[in-house]
């Protein structure tokens, strides 16, 4: 079934479809998203480091703690998942390490980034980037190792933030020559941008939405009118879940009570029923059952 499904995306893509993904960072947070029946959602490098770590993006976290959660997060949703994969973690033969691992993982794509290590998160400053050769060469041990065209490779630049526009748009032409799926030219400063972007190329193209960015946090029918085809939201989950976590914990600091929460809380009942506690009060009635039939 995961298959068919990533076949489906994929195909979808090459002909021209648009997709958009809101940003997962950890097991809540994607299944809430799961539910609720995108046709794809995205791993945020920065919500998971932030979320198991309690550290900023910056090449902190290894390719086992992501691949890890690659893994877990695909195992627990059936949606598709588009996952970070950084820098690939290393040169060439970490490249291909990376690669095979998040496919196994169950991961729809991979994003792969050109930034010097440590990578840094793409809307802060001052991020090199490597020679555009060393990154094409990374392009094309991914596409070379993935076990299916299904697997897209998601080539990303930094580029613009400190060497210009001009120079991201001539390492994404580069991306696309090597085989990338997706060209993602991170961080435009603006519309006019963005609409240079997206005349430059007939591959398809992600657009990065964070709220607080670099770039015009756009609507997805914007978007697909500029010509993009993918559009995340990686920080929505986090940033609207730190809000609700500090606004909930500052009610109960000022009243000691819970029970006048300016703060929407979710369902007790509905959270463990998504948590999967259906599946274990069945399973308990059921043995509980099988004990009285023994006894007699």
């Amino acid at each position: 079934m995961e298959k068919i499904l990533h076949s489906s995306l994929a195909e979808n893509i090459r002909n021209g479809g648009f997709i958009y993904a809101p940003g997962v960072y950890d097991l809540i947070s994607a299944k809430i998203a799961d539910e609720m029946n995108f046709d794809a959602i995205y791993m945020t490098g920065y919500g998971v480091v932030a979320s198991n770590l309690g550290l900023p993006d910056a090449g902190l976290a290894t390719y086992s703690q992501m691949v890890d959660r690659v893994g877990t997060i695909c195992s627990q949703t059936r949606t598709p998942l588009m996952a970070d994969g950084d820098t690939g973690y290393g040169g060439l033969l970490n490249v291909e390490h990376t690669i095979r691992g998040y496919e196994k993982a169950g991961a729809f794509a991979i994003q792969i980034e050109d930034q010097q290590f440590p990578k840094k998160c793409g809307h802060t400053p001052d991020r090199p980037v490597i020679l555009l050769k060393d990154m094409v060469n990374k392009i094309r041990v991914a596409v070379d190792t993935r076990d299916s065209k299904d697997f897209l490779i998601i080539a990303r630049t930094d580029a613009r933030t400190n060497y210009g526009l001009e120079e991201a748009l001539k390492r994404a032409e580069a991306f696309a020559e090597a085989g990338a799926d997706i060209l993602f030219v991170e961080a435009p400063e603006s519309i006019d941008e963005m609409e240079k972007i997206a005349r430059s190329f007939d591959q398809p193209l992600m657009a990065n939405m964070v709220e607080g960015g670099k770039t015009p946090v756009l609507s997805t029918g914007e978007l697909k009118k500029l010509g993009y085809q993918i559009a995340i939201f990686p920080v929505l989950g986090f940033l609207s879940a730190g809000q609700a976590l500090k606004s909930a914990y500052q009610g109960l600091q000022s009243s000691g009570s819970t029970s006048d929460l300016s703060v929407d809380l979710y369902n007790f009942t509905e959270f463990s029923k998504l948590m999967g506690f259906e599946k274990v009060w069945d399973f308990e009635k059921k043995w509980a059952s099988a004990d009285v039939d023994d006894e007699k």
